[in-house]
């Protein structure tokens, strides 16, 4: 079986890592610590294919520990146990270094079945994991850890990696390879910060590419097709996933259309349509809310029409609906007067019904006052009468406050007209 590129190009040293200048350029801290030699237990975070196992293994040579590798998705309590047993061995004499990649798929079980050993230092950790470790990672654990954040590489650090590889793989051939003007620098671009994505489709480019007069050329139109999508970095169930949502609803929060529509665009790209319709109707009701009541069955018929249509044409009435959310005014009183009164209800802050409330149809023996006494507001002018509808503990209570758009505006004009009437007349 061939070893893929990305693992015969791994880099050996520090200063070969693509990327990552905010941790391993001379003299920032992860450098320096190590250059110490003294290593700490170690969290590294971060999207695949940006140097976290590399940096791992280079730091694995660098120590007279014995490195145990594990992977979350395949390890379970056994391998752990088989790790802890090797402890106080001829063959971990140091203690041991274990590198733990994708640690968010034990379970918390099996991360605490590591913390005895980690706390005396018979253990060093090094887990990476592309999901938030704050998340997934217990806390006691990782109470015990220093977490790295590694960032996706910019297409100028991945230039450098690709030229390389086109290079090696001409010596590793023995054949010469051309590649058409603008080839590097797209798929620097399309791997979307993945540098073994980078390095994958540069293999791809090679093998794909025909041989013509003892030369093999790589042409634009190949090197598009071969890295098509490869750009999107998308999981249903990770961070990702979040991260484009949040930014989703945020820039049609902030009223920008050209953003909105981009990571619109990245939703429905990857076919999540039930995802974006739903935070667009999210974003309808908090963030345009009373300052455009209208604009919620409006994106209401959007989305239905959306997922009566599905893919691709879905992306027509989406398209319309995110503009004129971004366009609409914004008004999030409703919402904020809502969770002002949950927050009440969860403090406790309740009572009885008022009598006038209730669903009243027979006064006890007990009962000195008899009747109700509600007063029906249809009786009087414009409807509206004043009395008590909040519970005794909560009769002052002011939830909800007019937003400052036209809308909303014209209806506290409306009703302080009409309650400083009924104060007259009262």
């Amino acid at each position: 079986m061939s070893v893929p590129l990305a693992e015969r190009l791994r880099p050996q040293t520090l200063d070969e890592i693509v990327g990552q200048r905010h941790l391993l350029a001379p003299g920032k801290p992860l450098r320096r610590i190590i250059e110490s030699g003294e290593l700490p237990n170690m969290v590294f975070y971060g999207p695949s294919g940006v140097g976290k196992t590399t940096l791992a293994s280079i730091i694995a040579r660098r120590t007279d520990r014995h490195l145990v590798r594990l992977n979350g998705t395949t390890a379970g309590t056994a391998e752990i146990k088989d790790v802890i047993s090797r402890l106080d061995s001829f063959l971990a004499p140091n203690g041991i270094l274990l590198y733990l990649d994708e640690i968010q798929y034990l379970n918390k079980k099996q991360q605490q079945t590591l913390l005895e050993y980690i706390e005396k230092g018979s253990i060093t950790l090094i887990a990476s994991t592309t999901e938030n470790p704050y998340f997934y990672i217990y806390n006691a654990i990782l109470s015990r850890s220093t977490v790295f954040e590694f960032k996706s590489v910019g297409p100028a650090d991945v230039v450098p990696a690709v030229e390389r590889a086109f290079t090696f793989l001409r010596d590793e051939r023995g054949e010469p390879i051309e590649t058409e003007a603008g080839v590097t620098e797209h798929i620097a671009r399309a791997c979307g910060g993945d540098v073994r994505k980078a390095m994958n489709a540069v293999e791809l480019c090679v093998l794909s590419a025909p041989l013509t007069d003892g030369v093999r050329r790589v042409t634009m139109e190949a090197a598009a097709e071969l890295t098509q999508k490869s750009a999107m970095r998308y999981d249903r169930a990770g961070d990702d996933h979040y991260d484009i949502l949040s930014a989703f609803q945020k820039s049609m929060r902030g009223s920008d259309p050209n953003a909105a529509l981009h990571y619109l665009a990245r939703l429905l790209e990857a076919g999540d349509l039930p995802s974006a319709c739903r935070r667009l109707m999210v974003c309808a009701c908090e963030d345009v809310g009373l300052a455009y009541p209208m604009i919620i069955p409006i994106v209401k018929a959007a989305v239905d029409a959306a997922m009566m249509v599905g893919l691709p044409e879905a992306r027509i009435p989406l398209a319309d609906a995110v503009v004129l959310v971004c366009n609409s005014p914004k008004s999030n009183s409703a919402y904020l007067a809502f969770d002002a009164a949950l927050t009440d209800i969860k403090a406790g802050k309740s009572g009885p019904i008022p009598r006038t409330l209730q669903n009243v149809h027979y006064d006890g023996e007990d009962n000195p006052t008899k009747g109700q006494f509600y007063v029906y507001p249809h009786d009087f002018e414009n409807h509206w009468v004043a009395q008590q509808y909040l519970p005794d503990a909560l009769k002052n209570a002011e939830y909800y406050r007019f937003g400052d758009n036209k809308t909303e505006q014209a209806a506290r004009e409306y009703w302080d007209r009409v309650k400083q009437k009924e104060g007259r007349s009262t």
